[in-house]
């Protein structure tokens, strides 16, 4: 009888020792909403005189008219050809992971935002991070020129370990493909 309450016992400070160092995850949608938040300007609205606000308002009529006027833009496929560079670029050292145990930490499908990986999700260095924030939108250009990249916007929403410097990091979906694409150089664009 004894055996068995202290198997009972020991069941019990198991499982509840296991729920608590299991963490619980936000929503998603909260997670994102979070991260844009966190990066959006919260600056209070200035005051603006009722003539100003109207100015304000027809000239961007003006820009809209202008806009819709004008048919020689041409279009892309890609929605990189209308993101303007911010003028941050980097330097950095490049290779792919993917959500394997041995090569995260124990949630592998979670990012260190707290979203779930796929593609267009990249992880960076702690000091690349005070650069490039969570929820910065990049753009990668391979100085090898043996991977084309060309019209992709990946999202920096992962952190790599903290002895890595300089060095991002490509989520790919097997571990196949982060194996081909291997490690090399690329430089790194900040989008709007």
């Amino acid at each position: 009888m004894t055996r068995i309450l202290n198997w009972l016992q020991a069941l019990v400070l198991s499982l509840t020792g296991l729920a608590a160092a299991t963490p619980a995850l936000p929503n998603t949608s909260l997670a994102t909403n979070a991260v844009r938040d966190a990066l959006s300007a919260a600056a209070p609205a200035p005051v603006v005189s009722q003539q100003a606000a109207s100015n304000a308002a027809q000239k961007r009529a003006e820009a809209v008219a202008q806009a819709t006027r004008s048919t020689s833009a041409a279009v892309t496929e890609t929605p990189i050809a209308a993101a303007r560079s911010t003028g941050r670029t980097a330097i950095v050292r490049a290779t792919a992971y993917n959500s394997l145990p041995n090569q995260t930490d124990s949630t592998p499908f979670i990012t260190a935002t707290g979203t779930r990986v796929r593609p267009g999700v990249v992880a960076l260095s702690r000091d690349l991070l005070r650069q490039f924030p969570y929820g910065s939108r990049i753009t990668i250009e391979d100085l090898s020129g043996r991977y084309n990249f060309k019209g992709r916007v990946f999202v920096v929403e992962d952190t790599m370990a903290a002895r890595k410097r300089n060095s991002l990091d490509i989520w790919m979906g097997t571990r196949t493909e982060a194996i081909n694409f291997g490690a090399r150089q690329l430089r790194i664009t900040a989008v709007r």
